[in-house]
């Protein structure tokens, strides 16, 4: 017997402007990091979906991906959820922490703290994946979206990607 496919449509947006450039440091489990660094990240989504009659508007996702790549824009990222980090002081002028036991201080406008363990592409990825999955929901659901990639590259051929199910993960249900 022949199993039957059904049709499935991915539609996928990869423009120059999806794409900022920040600063990291990757933590590793025996309590070492990577020397701060910065990176000109760049974010590409894929939607898919069974063959129907809805239409979906890439424009509403091309400015989302916009805006959230604009918030992540000349920051260095840090992850709050790292045992690594640790904050001594931050007010509105600088921001003191102790990263793998080195000691950081920074402007504090220039920090943009991440509800992540790392910052690392498979992480920014997942981020960026919630982020626009939040935003989007009804979008999604609307058009019928079963599945949503983030794919997040760092260097050319040097990436990762999240995919899942926006109905199953989305907090707008």
């Amino acid at each position: 017997m022949t199993p039957v496919v059904t049709p499935k449509h991915q539609l996928f947006v990869v423009k120059d402007e999806h794409r900022f450039s920040c600063a990291h440091m990757t933590l590793f489990p025996d309590g070492t990091k990577e020397r701060l660094h910065g990176h000109n990240y760049h974010v590409a989504v894929a939607v898919g979906w069974e063959h129907s009659e809805r239409f979906l508007d890439l424009s509403r996702i091309k400015a989302v991906l916009v805006e959230l790549c604009e918030e992540l824009r000349e920051h260095l990222l840090m992850p709050a959820g790292s045992a690594s980090v640790q904050v001594l002081h931050r007010d509105e002028q600088s921001t003191e922490m102790l990263v793998c036991g080195k000691r950081y201080v920074i402007p504090s406008d220039e920090v943009l703290w991440l509800p992540l363990d790392n910052i690392v592409v498979e992480e920014l990825a997942r981020y960026l994946w919630e982020r626009l999955s939040e935003v989007l929901c009804d979008d999604l659901l609307a058009t019928g979206v079963n599945t949503m990639t983030v794919s997040v590259t760092e260097a050319s051929g040097q990436g990762a990607s999240y995919e899942s199910r926006p109905e199953m993960r989305s907090p707008c249900l």
